[in-house]
């Protein structure tokens, strides 16, 4: 886990060392262990510039980077871990290489210099890398399959630039990139930037699956890999009781594998079933197994005391923490910075508080992220199998009676409102995109003066390019794997622990498992009203009947409260104050009635709130 950066660049660019190093510099965080840079000439006068901060994990006294090969003429600068390394070098030397340490990072680069651009498909790990193939001229850029790992392009002419995080490409000299106005418009929808696009002009992420090769001046990319939901079902006829064995082979596989580390570690613990049966697993594993978690005073949001049991029953070494208001308008600008973006969700706040406690002790954690959107663990899951049949009853019905009737419903039946109003929505594009979002299309329109495309991503790119023919289960799934985890959640988890120079490592996302649950029938992941249906049996031989029997929580944090309270003038400020940047962009008597509906308790608008604030907090910075 580190930082890596690099150029591309012709003679009168004036990119050198000193850029890269700058590059570097600002994702110091990301690798606090070490530093280095190395130059290349590209031939025709343009050269290339690899640059890499180390956060060690695997081998802390080797395997620094970049790495160089003078013989073979090839360099790597690489971040994340590649766990399946040991294999590969098995494999690799029974070819004849030679190797001098135990690193994944050695393994990479002699397996490149074995199967070319083919390594991709041989890895199984999370990563983002760079190498230089001198002897072709030739760049290879690789991103791993969900998007654990960033990886984020600026081409400028003749000049290419790489980074882990956009901060690191606002300092390639000349004109600071405008705001991306029709990302704005689609963040108003989704709550974050959906990729490839980033809030900024001329600045994209490399899509996860996906390799680039810059060669003669020219950028290609391939996309080496798809979520396995994409495709119809060629769902194998396994009985249950050997469906749940091989799930929990295989998840234990990843657990171990993923638990190989030359340093500290420990686990974030939440108390759901996901982070719970990761725990669980751990143990088998090593006995000696770290815990942390974090919580709210407010009751109904802290999840502290499940936890504790989860901790007590297996016998970990356990932390806890608690955060307030006072927390979230203490850190949330530095956060906006880290991410490069605005804070997509609450829950970063206390995400980053934790793994700031966790560094204390340990350099890496095992999360439970991933599990819902492989295993199918939202409301939303059970919900959207139910669109083609509710959209066949007539129109008036659904929005004239049914609808306002939702829509009075009190709070405490939000899963019933947002289903009702979400299964209203004809096209399935919006559809997917409002489960979760804040704003549909004409809500948008009434909020605010921007006008954009929004949705229309077309159905041959991601995250929209699953089958037709699969179910409508399969097709949910396949746009939360390649929209809603990589451009969000897993976002999150890597700038929130990047930023307390700690790393996270996520075993549901193991792509070998989520191959293997993607060939099963549907109903091992949602059956009738019950979500994640294989793990929760596979969970009965491993978790207490108290989280098995739980209901589902979700990581949330009281800003419907807060806003109301202890955080109303600091909305108010941002969003209405003289020194507001984006209220230019909205209608002011609608920005007017959503605070008002919302500090008055009429409506609950926390989503939409939480992504004003923070997109006015990002163009304080950035704008």
């Amino acid at each position: 886990m580190c930082a890596i950066a690099g150029v591309v660049a012709g003679p009168s660019s004036g990119l050198d060392v000193a850029t890269v190093e700058r590059m570097l510099e600002r994702m110091a965080h990301r690798g606090p262990d070490g530093q280095g840079v190395v130059r290349f000439d590209a031939g025709s006068g343009a050269h290339v510039i690899l640059g890499h901060r180390r956060l060690a994990i695997i081998d802390p006294e080797g395997a620094r980077q970049p790495m160089c090969d003078g013989a073979a003429g090839l360099a790597l600068t690489f971040n994340g871990e590649i766990y399946n390394f040991r294999a590969l070098r098995g494999e690799l030397a029974a070819c004849g290489y030679v190797f001098e340490r135990d690193s994944d990072t050695e393994v990479l680069l002699r397996a490149y210099q074995h199967w070319g651009e083919g390594v991709v498909e041989r890895l199984r790990g999370m990563f983002a890398f760079a190498i230089w193939d001198a002897p072709r001229r030739r760049l290879f850029l690789a991103r791993d399959r969900f998007g654990e790992k960033p990886l984020f392009l600026r081409e400028q002419g003749s000049v290419l630039a790489f980074a882990s995080e956009i901060k690191a490409l606002l300092e390639i000299p000349g004109a600071r990139p405008a705001v991306n106005l029709p990302a704005v418009w689609d963040f108003l929808a989704y709550r974050y930037v959906p990729g490839p696009q980033t809030l900024f002009e001329g600045i994209r992420k490399l899509a996860p699956g996906t390799c680039a090769t810059w060669e003669d001046g020219r950028l290609t990319e391939r996309r080496y890999w798809s979520a396995p939901d994409r495709d119809a079902s060629t769902a194998n006829s396994v009985g249950e009781p050997d469906a749940v064995r091989g799930f929990l082979d295989r998840l234990d596989e990843a657990v171990e594998m993923q638990m190989v580390s030359d340093v500290p570690f420990g686990a974030f613990l939440s108390g759901g079933l996901d982070s719970s049966a990761i725990v669980a697993l751990m143990t088998r594993h090593n006995s000696q197994v770290k815990t942390f978690s974090v919580g709210f005073g407010e009751g109904g949001y802290s999840e502290l005391a499940y936890a504790g049991t989860v901790a007590r029953h297996f016998g970990t070494d356990h932390h806890e923490l608690e955060v307030g208001f006072q927390d979230m308008t203490e850190h949330l600008p530095a956060l906006v910075a880290f991410r490069d973006a605005p804070v997509s969700e609450p829950s970063d706040i206390p995400i980053y508080l934790l793994a700031r406690e966790a560094a204390r002790t340990v350099k890496m954690v095992l999360t439970g992220e991933g599990s819902d959107e492989v295993l199918g663990g939202y409301p939303k899951h059970v919900f959207e199998r139910f669109a083609p049949g509710w959209q066949r009853v007539p129109g008036l019905i659904r929005r004239n009676l049914v609808a306002p009737l939702a829509r009075a419903l009190p709070y405490e039946f939000r899963r019933a409102k947002t289903a009702v109003a979400n299964l209203n929505i004809e096209d399935r594009k919006e559809r997917y995109v409002r489960w979760f979002g804040a704003l549909d299309r004409g809500e948008r329109e009434r909020l605010t003066v921007l006008r954009g495309n929004g949705y229309d991503h077309g159905d041959d790119g991601p995250p929209f390019d699953s089958d037709p023919r699969a179910s409508t289960l399969r097709r949910i799934l396949y746009f939360d794997q390649t929209s809603w985890l990589p451009d969000n959640l897993l976002e999150r988890g890597d700038r929130m622990t990047m930023a307390a120079s700690i790393e996270s490592r996520v075993p549901f996302l193991d792509h070998e498992l989520a191959g293997y649950v993607s060939s099963l029938p549907d109903h091992y992941r949602v059956k009738g009203f019950e979500t994640k249906r294989i793990l929760r049996r596979a969970g009965a031989s491993l978790l207490p009947a108290a989280i098995l029997e739980r209901p589902k929580v979700g990581f949330r944090v009281p800003v419907n409260q807060w806003f109301r309270g202890p955080m109303r003038e600091y909305l108010f400020e941002h969003l209405r104050g003289s020194d507001s940047k984006t209220r230019g962009y909205y209608d002011p008597r609608a920005l007017d009635g959503v605070l008002d509906e919302h500090v008055g308790g009429k409506h609950n608008h926390e989503k939409l709130l939480w992504a004003l604030l923070n997109l006015e907090i990002w163009h304080r910075q950035y704008a």
